[in-house]
């Protein structure tokens, strides 16, 4: 973030933090004379990533600014303080007050977690966002992390993502089988039973994975952190878009016990910095992924592909039998499950009629 950037979200932040940040920063300095309380956050991103990496040190600079310095986050990069997957442990067991990721990454504890970042051909980024803050999924959330003592916050999405870049084409079923891919998520289940070997990687990790031929084929973000990562020097075929992460969310998850030690000024800081971040990130990725979308396709032997209707279907069925079976997992997941699954359906009905129409109309004016 730049000096110039960094105090411009600085006077809009103290302008429109709302009364409960406002009443921090008019308090009496008696009150402001407190003592300053400093949070460790592992992320589980390299410093400084596009959209991702940026949030998280978005989230910690806010935190500071709206507090008037009461609270201050330090940022650890992953694996600077511990291994990107092991954040959600870190906050969990005390060892860090705060940490960002993204939900899927710790599934292993529950698998209703995947709901909470996002499932194939589940939600647009609006649309999960209006599900966490209107549909109820946020006390679901906060259920399926209680048992750990960590409270999570959402933190804002990159939009529909990619569907990965290949090192040959994609035509039929037959083509996937055999093929080692990095992806992450519920979708790495579903191509799993389609006959692809998934290999979960760190981000940080994916460029050497590819090159060194440890995977064939990798998704990652979209053109702007693609671009980012260099993945098109090692592999052309580019397909788009993702069909298991359509607005994929990105999570700020504190420890409760810190967290009820704040005072409730403070408690309403880290939550409105969570929600405020989440807004900038939505702009962020559709003004970059944008900008980045032509250059990427320039770039020497890059092909553009989209997926054949044979694998969108087998993706479709696959993906609704591995989402039914978490369904079954345990009673939260059930309640998770009907509550995600009844939403979708209000949500695509909806988006037939307003949004995937008007794309369409748009797409027919501007001829493209």
């Amino acid at each position: 973030m730049t000096e110039k950037t960094f105090e411009l979200n600085r006077r809009r932040l103290l302008g429109a933090a709302g009364v409960g940040a406002a009443g921090a920063l008019a308090a009496p300095a008696v009150v402001q004379a407190q003592e300053t309380i400093q949070w460790k956050m592992p992320i589980a991103w390299p410093k400084n990533t596009p959209g991702v990496g940026v949030n998280a040190q978005r989230v910690a600079d806010m935190i500071g600014v709206m507090s008037d310095g009461r609270l201050t986050v330090k940022l650890f990069g992953a694996g600077e303080l511990v291994p990107p997957f092991e954040v959600f442990d870190a906050v969990s067991s005390g060892a860090a007050e705060i940490g960002h990721g993204t939900s899927y990454f710790w599934q292993g504890k529950n698998p209703v977690f995947h709901f909470f970042t996002g499932v194939p051909f589940g939600l647009t980024a609006q649309e999960h966002a209006g599900w966490l803050y209107y549909g109820g999924a946020q006390a679901l959330w906060e259920r399926a992390y209680e048992p750990f003592g960590v409270l999570p916050f959402y933190a804002g999405s990159s939009g529909p993502q990619a569907g990965g870049w290949f090192g040959k084409e994609i035509n039929t079923l037959d083509d996937l089988k055999g093929f080692k891919m990095r992806i992450a998520g519920l979708g790495g289940e579903v191509m799993r039973r389609l006959g692809v070997n998934v290999v979960l990687l760190p981000p940080g990790e994916i460029f050497a994975a590819l090159q060194g031929g440890t995977i064939d084929a990798a998704e990652w973000i979209g053109p702007w952190n693609d671009l980012a990562f260099g993945l098109y020097k090692v592999v052309k075929y580019y397909y788009m878009p993702a069909f298991h992460e359509t607005g994929p969310a990105l999570e700020v998850i504190v420890n409760k016990e810190a967290y009820d030690a704040l005072p409730d000024d403070l408690k309403e800081i880290v939550r409105r910095a969570a929600t405020a971040s989440a807004m900038e990130s939505y702009a962020d990725f559709a003004y970059h992924n944008a900008e980045a979308f032509g250059p990427i396709l320039e770039k020497e032997g890059v092909e553009l592909r989209t997926w054949p209707d044979e694998i969108v279907m087998a993706l479709g069925a696959e993906s609704e039998k591995v989402l039914a079976e978490i369904g079954d997992a345990n009673p939260l997941a059930k309640e998770t499950y009907e509550s995600f699954v009844g939403f979708r359906k209000k949500a695509s009905d909806y988006a037939k009629a307003s949004e995937q129409r008007m794309l369409e109309m748009r797409s027919m004016v501007l001829g493209s």
